[in-house]
């Protein structure tokens, strides 16, 4: 029998950058995942904040070169890769320079969201199925972390869905407090209609021309784990579209990482009994 893979994609991890727990779940679990005999790939955002010698950083020519659109402007696609230290683990690194090459993450020297983060939100989800392709590695199960993630569940459902890599993909998306969608510009649902999509595909992530992402995401994902124990109002009525979706309940410290296994575990001992009840029926 194969391995399990899973591709978990975040938007910040440790030790390149430490904004919130985010950081902290993003380092620990993928080396759980691999102890316990799985296959991962790791992908984040390169920020211009990480220092590229300290970490040993190096282009991975065969994977970058690719062209990335977004709101109709050519963005290009450059793949760094890093081995975590302590650990048996390789990160790849989405790179922009315009996006991306700026010393602060986030937020301007000022605190001020940058304009453009939706922009670069979209060309960081298009980028990471764009480089899975390019392994040529189908993930049993793609765990998302954190906004600059929340396209990803869209994406794999519809302007990937004919994509054989995606074909019995798992999307699992870790619910986290966050406010940068309320600071995205009024157009943000034609941007990220990316190939072909349409305004109705992306109807959930937009509210009485409020950007829902939290909503978004979960109407894409086949399941959901709360990311913090308080989640924030807008969260919480995002869950209310969740139906009967398994949702994992927030976890402590010292219970998460084998919670989650379990989850991943759960989610494809459905799909096995699904396709086996689907063949019986045939």
């Amino acid at each position: 029998m194969s391995k399990t893979k899973v591709l978990i994609v975040t938007q910040e991890m440790e030790p390149y950058t430490a904004l919130t727990e985010i950081s902290h779940i993003a380092r620990q679990l993928p080396q759980h995942v691999q102890s316990k005999g799985m296959e991962i790939r790791l992908l984040m955002p390169k920020y211009g904040t990480i220092n590229e010698r300290r970490h040993k950083l190096h282009e991975v020519v065969r994977l970058s070169g690719m062209n990335i659109i977004v709101n109709e402007d050519d963005f290009p696609l450059i793949i760094k890769v890093a081995s975590v230290v302590g650990a048996r683990m390789q990160v790849y690194f989405l790179d922009n320079e315009d996006f991306f090459k700026r010393k602060k993450i986030f937020r301007d020297a000022e605190e001020k969201p940058f304009d453009d983060n939706d922009e670069r939100m979209i060309f960081f989800c298009k980028g990471v199925l764009e480089t899975v392709k390019k392994f040529g590695w189908a993930p049993d199960i793609i765990h998302c972390h954190g906004w600059m993630t929340s396209l990803i569940p869209l994406y794999v459902k519809t302007a990937y869905k004919s994509e054989p890599l995606f074909q019995n993909s798992k999307v699992v998306y870790s619910m986290y407090n966050q406010d940068y969608e309320q600071f995205f510009s009024g157009n943000f649902v034609e941007k990220a209609s990316i190939n072909n999509l349409t305004a109705d595909d992306l109807i959930t992530y937009s509210e009485n021309n409020v950007v829902t992402l939290h909503k978004g995401a979960i109407s894409f994902s086949d399941a959901v784990i709360k990311g913090h124990e308080e989640l924030e109002e807008n969260a919480l009525a995002a869950l209310e579209i969740v139906g009967e979706k398994p949702v994992l309940d927030f976890q402590p410290e010292e219970e998460y990482l084998s919670k989650y296994i379990e989850f991943y575990n759960s989610l494809i001992e459905t799909e096995e009994e699904e396709e086996e009840a689907e063949e019986t029926a045939a």
